[in-house]
């Protein structure tokens, strides 16, 4: 059995980067092939940090909103109002009721008949 014993360095270092090389290269080339697949279905580009104009934006949507919701509650409150006072000056309506006469058949009831009872 022969054994070779490298004495270059050179040699040492091409198996080095030949080992490097191939372990590296497919993973560099499949997250390649992966970022120019997902570019066709979103944007592939760094994030934009346009913070002051979102932030004002923002202000102004939180200042629309809590405006509309002081006028509902202002809306609300005035629809309770009027409902208390609908009912403080809702009077009472009673119609007189009639009394209903006693009815009276002319003809006599059919006779009763008891149902077949059938033994088991």
């Amino acid at each position: 059995m022969a054994v070779y014993i490298s004495n270059s360095i050179q040699e040492v270092n091409d198996m080095l980067y030949r080992g490097l090389l191939k372990r590296f290269l497919p993973f560099f080339l499949t997250f390649a092939v992966g970022l120019f697949i997902a570019s066709f279905f979103m944007a592939i580009s760094s994030p934009s940090f346009n913070f002051r104009r979102s932030g004002t934006h923002k202000h102004r949507e939180i200042q629309r909103l809590r405006i509309e919701n002081k006028e509902l509650r202002m809306d609300v409150l005035r629809m309770k109002r009027e409902l208390e006072e609908a009912r403080r000056n809702s009077f009472d309506v009673t119609f007189p009721v009639e009394e209903v006469p006693p009815f009276e058949m002319d003809a006599p009831l059919p006779p009763q008949t008891k149902a077949p009872r059938y033994g088991r």
